[in-house]
């Protein structure tokens, strides 16, 4: 039985919350292109929260391999700014 459920290449979106601020996107946009080189930074969704406080970044990428994906969302939890990875 395979481990994973899913199955690779894939379109994968991955959702960054985290403080609102004039860079988070850009930064959150930085770390996914060290991960996944071939990711569109033009098709980044945002949502602010209704307070405006904090910004949700949705990134789906091209994932290859179930490492690729642990990486991403060990560099992406890393990050000062940010408070949750889905």
């Amino acid at each position: 039985m395979s481990e994973s459920l899913l199955v690779f290449p894939c379109a994968f979106p991955i959702k960054v919350m985290g403080v609102n601020s004039d860079v988070f996107t850009q930064e959150i946009v930085e770390i996914v292109r060290i991960h996944a080189p071939d990711f569109a930074a033009e098709s980044v969704q945002m949502r602010a929260s209704a307070g405006g406080n904090y910004l949700a970044v949705t990134c789906t990428i091209r994932a290859d391999s179930r490492s690729q994906l642990d990486d991403l969302y060990r560099a992406l939890s890393a990050h000062p700014g940010v408070k949750v990875v889905l």
